[in-house]
């Protein structure tokens, strides 16, 4: 059947702050498509805001408008398509933001947070089978935000789009699950591969940042060093796990840094995604260290390195994508570590809002004065 409901859509991307003035996210009726036979229909029942919804927003980074936003959530399934036999209605999910075809040469790598097809529907704004299921009730078509759009009451995305949970787990914190702690937690774990002893600097201690604090206490690390020029994140740092919190804009920072780890961090994990962040990340690791970076920047940034000190100290430099996560593999364990009590994401919501207070919300997450909001449609 096809769904009206309401949602959160984005058509101009230069809007001026404060945006609850300016209203860049209008709070519109749309109309929803059947889901085809490899997608599933979600009642949406939490998203949050993130940096990657923001820079849509600002325009730092560029997707097809008008469009409906939202990439990280959960809710129950009340309708799949008819090829689908492993979900039901009535399932508890986590959306994630990259589904896989199974078949590119990434995916057959074991690589499906990069699957090629994915990527290329992505940036069209159109789900893995084509095309877009969204329209303005008028007939206008509205384009997918990372074949999610979970801002809305009800989402239609594709199978792969969706990883099924516990139903005693909270769809509040589930939602960060997509996101948030696939990207913080899996750039520490999968990604640098951290090991027991190791020393860690993590830049940027947003959302991300601090489940990749949250990540390197898990992984074992000895030495977790909070990063961030905002030292009002200090205190809940440490809180989750930091043994240290430096400003990298004090005077010393660099020296600081190698004078605690005896030489430099073995990885310094990038989640603020700005390059005064990768500066400093690569100036702190050791000889033979590691730079990670989940962190999106605005398309066409650059950033240089002095080559003959990255071969001569054999220092990397690895991108992660999604944590390098396998959203069927990692969601369900790091669930597990969240009932355990390990992974304690719940720390950090700030608040849950509607839609009326979703413009607002997005002014309070781009001054820092807080580090994730839920939105319940």
């Amino acid at each position: 059947m096809t769904i009206k409901c309401k949602a959160a859509v984005i058509r101009k991307n230069d809007c001026e702050k404060p945006f609850a003035n300016s209203k860049p996210l209008s709070i519109e009726d749309i109309s929803i498509d059947n889901p085809r036979d490899n997608e599933v229909l979600v009642k949406v029942k939490g998203a949050g805001l993130c940096h990657s919804d923001l820079s849509v927003i600002n325009g730092s980074r560029i997707m097809p408008l008008p469009l409906v936003i939202g990439h990280e959530g959960s809710g129950e399934v009340v309708e799949t398509g008819n090829a689908i036999n492993d979900i039901k209605v009535g399932d508890h999910v986590v959306f994630q933001f990259s589904p896989s075809c199974g078949r590119c040469r990434r995916c057959l790598e074991g690589r499906p947070q990069v699957c090629e097809l994915a990527a290329a529907t992505k940036g069209k704004g159109e789900l893995m089978s084509g095309g877009s299921r969204l329209k303005s009730l008028d007939g206008e078509r509205l384009n997918h935000h990372t074949g999610i759009s979970c801002m809305s009451e009800y989402a239609v995305v594709d199978r792969g789009s969706v990883v099924v949970i516990e139903k005693s787990i909270s769809l509040d914190d589930a939602a960060l699950f997509g996101c948030a702690v696939m990207t913080g937690v899996g750039a520490v774990i999968n990604t640098a591969r951290i090991r027991s002893g190791d020393s860690v600097a993590i830049l940027g201690l947003g959302g991300v940042g601090l489940n990749g604090i949250m990540g390197a206490k898990l992984g074992g690390a000895e030495t977790i060093i909070g990063i961030d020029i905002d030292e009002t994140k200090f205190s809940k740092a440490k809180e989750l796990g930091a043994t240290h919190c430096m400003n990298p804009q004090n005077e010393n920072f660099v020296e600081e840094v190698l004078d605690i780890t005896n030489g430099g961090v073995d990885f310094a994990i990038d989640l603020a995604g700005v390059m005064s962040a990768m500066d400093s990340a690569y100036k702190i690791i050791r000889y033979g260290g590691a730079v990670v970076t989940a962190g999106l920047t605005p398309v066409n940034t650059q950033f240089s390195f002095n080559h003959s000190d990255l071969v001569a100290q054999e220092k990397s430099i690895l991108g992660s994508y999604m944590g390098s996560c396998v959203p069927v593999r990692d969601v369900p364990r790091f669930l597990n570590l969240f009932k355990q009590g390990r992974l304690p994401v719940e720390k950090l919501i700030d608040d849950k809002i509607g839609f009326d207070q979703l413009n607002e919300g997005f002014d309070k997450l781009d001054s820092g004065k807080v580090v994730r909001q839920i939105l319940v449609p």
